[in-house]
């Protein structure tokens, strides 16, 4: 399974194998950092197409000024972070 997503800086895709997780199963996210939202946007699409239960996810890093985690609250998805770094 394949999705494609747009980076900050260009475009990027995500992989799984279709039989990584079997339905039924609950899955949940654990990225190293929130930037733009577009790799968790790409995420939503995966676990909805695959019949998966998915949590919310959980990033280690938020960079604020970037704006991903507000566009995500924006779409009534939980952001969960450790540690946030503002400013550049």
């Amino acid at each position: 399974m394949s999705i494609a997503y747009s980076l900050e800086y260009g475009l990027d895709e995500m992989e799984m194998h279709e039989d990584a997780v079997e339905k039924g199963d609950r899955v949940i996210l654990v990225d190293d950092l929130i930037a733009t939202g577009g790799r968790r946007r790409a995420r939503s699409s995966s676990c909805a197409s695959s019949a998966r239960r998915c949590s919310p996810p959980v990033f280690i890093i938020d960079l604020p000024d970037l704006g991903g985690a507000d566009k995500l609250r924006k779409l009534d998805v939980p952001v969960r972070t450790l540690i946030t770094f503002e400013g550049h």
